[in-house]
C-alpha cells in the first residue's frame, strides 16, 4: 500500500466514526424525548372536567332576531337585471341572425319586465326614462317567502 492510501484510508476511518457518532447522537435525543415524555405521563394529570351541556346556561349576548344589524353585508356588491322576455331558438336559426332580424318573445308589449337580483326574480316593473337613460319604476314587489317558494 502507498502512503496515499494510507491517508485515504484514515480519512475514511475518521469519516466512519464522525457519521456513528453523529447517528448516536440523533438516537441519543430521540431516546431522551421518549423517556421525559413518559415520565410526563407517569406523573398522572388530572383531565379537564368540563359541566354538561344541560347545566350550561344561555348567556347569548348577541342580537335578537328583531335587532339584526345588516351593516356587515350593506356593501356587498349585486347584480341587478331587467328582463324583457325570453325565448328558444335552435343553433341553425341562430347562425341565420343578422342587423335587422326580429326575434320574437314570450311577452307581450307593454306587460311588466322581470327585475332580477344576482339571478333571482325580486320585483316586476315598468321601464321609464330618466334623464335619457333607462330606468325601471317597481310596480311589484315579490315576498321573501314566494322567492324561497319559487327556488325549492
Amino acid at each position: 500500500m502507498s502512503e496515499n492510501d494510507e491517508i485515504g484510508d484514515d480519512w475514511a476511518a475518521a469519516m466512519n466514526e464522525q457519521a456513528d457518532a453523529e447517528a448516536e447522537a440523533d438516537w441519543g435525543d430521540a431516546l431522551k424525548e421518549q423517556a421525559t415524555a413518559a415520565k410526563s405521563a407517569q406523573q398522572g394529570f388530572a383531565a379537564a372536567e368540563f359541566p354538561e351541556f344541560s347545566e350550561q346556561k344561555s348567556k347569548n349576548n348577541g342580537p335578537s332576531s328583531d335587532e339584526v344589524k345588516l351593516d356587515v353585508i350593506l356593501d356587498v356588491p349585486v347584480t341587478v337585471s331587467l328582463e324583457i322576455g325570453r325565448t328558444k331558438i335552435n343553433i341553425r336559426n341562430l347562425l341565420q341572425l343578422n342587423q335587422g332580424s326580429v326575434v320574437e318573445l314570450d311577452r307581450f308589449a307593454g306587460e311588466p319586465m322581470d327585475v332580477l337580483v344576482n339571478g333571482t326574480l325580486v320585483a316586476h316593473g315598468e321601464v321609464v326614462v330618466v334623464n335619457d337613460k333607462f330606468g325601471i319604476r317597481l310596480t311589484d314587489i315579490i315576498s321573501p317567502s314566494e322567492r324561497v317558494r319559487k327556488l325549492g
